[in-house]
């Protein structure tokens, strides 16, 4: 397997374990240039156009289709449905960051028009058949809470997800269940539901419940023993005896294979798990997103791209998945956070993480910029095994736009 050009795996596991000197609290890292696609007057034209499109009844973009990049429309009980109002938000958020005039960037109140795309999804606070992707959907609801942390109806509504999440958790198990199984003693477990505990801390902090913080750090210990290889790669889905507990299948349902690493299940593990140490401070959450962001790098092809699994055949040519790599570069971002908020900060792992992060900006940019297709990007797998590839996807456009949003705001990058 060819190996990812900018560091060797042995030089991530350097980086992260080597103190910046003289650094009391963090030492600022090397300004980074993103394309210039990523603040393009086309994100918020083509945003504000899929925002005007509001259907009757509501309904949301999930992903493409393969010719011209046309949004395909899924009822509000979907796991995606959170993304698109999340969009608006990271636009509202993009409009403060960007002090130059761009158009429809500052004309446009993106904080009403994602307030006014949340609401079809409150039925789902209580009635959904998403299960464990509440926590998706209580996206854009914890972001009004950063722009209005008083507001009862989001406040509501993450309590509500947290509450859905919760009633899925398995003392026995130590988790909480994915996707429901027809035999009720399997109790299956994905590595995306790593990116669902959010709404268990967001709740905790809202009513001090800390048994839901206890939730949460149980299913990501867990899912370290039982998600990750010793290489830092992961099985997409664990089956466990939910009478005993114990683990009976390791194996995949999106990725090509069993024993592969489907990578954006691995994307999902390093902003997952770095995200657990940013709200929990326990070292074994950092070091568990240092393991899987290492393996991810390491297995990338010579010419970046991220495909849909890393150990897919080269022949057929294995599609990409632009939705991985964004992800994968947010999650990259947070990890370089963390080892910013290291005393001292750890300033050498954070450029490592970093660079990475916009080296896969500018991969996926080249790749798959769109300015035709309703997306911003393309060569997104949603279900390969499926044949869904090739496509423009929500989630993608979505930690596209957060990524560059977050560079900004940690001043490495301008708009």
């Amino acid at each position: 397997m060819p190996t990812f050009s900018l560091v060797s795996l042995a030089a991530i596991y350097l980086a992260v374990t080597v103190v910046a000197a003289g650094s009391a609290n963090h030492t600022p890292l090397e300004s980074v240039t993103l394309p210039s696609e990523a603040f393009s007057a086309l994100i918020p034209q083509k945003i504000l156009a899929t925002a005007n499109t509001f259907n009757s009844p509501p309904s949301y973009p999930q992903y493409t289709d393969r010719v011209a990049g046309t949004w395909q429309w899924f009822t509000p009980d979907t796991w995606t449905t959170g993304f698109f109002p999340s969009t608006l938000y990271a636009l509202h958020t993009r409009s403060q960051l960007c002090q130059r005039d761009a158009g429809k960037l500052k004309e446009t109140d993106w904080l009403a028009l994602g307030r006014m795309w949340s609401a079809a999804e409150v039925p789902s606070e209580t009635h959904t058949g998403v299960g464990h992707d509440v926590g998706f959907l209580s996206f854009p609801f914890m972001d009004e809470l950063n722009v209005e942390p008083k507001n009862s109806s989001a406040i509501t509504a993450v309590n509500d997800f947290a509450k859905e999440l919760a009633a899925r958790f398995s003392p026995i198990v130590g988790c909480t269940r994915s996707w429901d199984a027809p035999d009720p003693t399997d109790f299956q477990v994905i590595i995306d539901n790593m990116m669902n505990l959010q709404v268990l801390f967001a709740s905790a902090d809202l009513t001090g419940n800390d048994t839901l913080r206890q939730i949460a750090i149980s299913h990501a210990r867990k899912t370290t023993i039982n998600h990750l290889r010793p290489d830092g790669s992961s099985y997409h889905v664990v089956d466990y005896n939910s009478t005993t507990g114990k683990v009976f299948d390791q194996r995949t349902s999106q990725g090509y294979a069993d024993n592969s690493t489907w990578s954006r299940g691995q994307a999902w593990g390093i902003y997952g798990f770095a995200n657990m140490y940013k709200n929990t401070q326990l070292h074994e959450f950092l070091v568990t997103s240092r393991h899987m962001a290492s393996y991810f790098l390491d297995h990338l092809p010579a010419n970046g791209i991220v495909p849909w699994d890393f150990n897919a055949p080269l022949h057929p040519p294995r599609p990409a998945d632009t939705s991985a790599a964004m992800i994968a570069a947010s999650g990259l971002i947070l990890l370089a956070q963390q080892e910013l908020a290291q005393k001292p900060a750890n300033a050498s792992g954070a450029d490592v993480y970093v660079k990475a992060a916009v080296d896969l900006i500018k991969t996926t940019t080249d790749l798959a910029w769109k300015p035709s297709w309703q997306s911003l990007l393309s060569n997104g797998t949603v279900n390969n095994p499926q044949l869904n590839n090739l496509t423009g996807i929500v989630y993608g456009d979505y930690y596209y736009i957060r990524a560059a949003n977050d560079l900004v705001a940690m001043g490495l990058a301008s708009c």
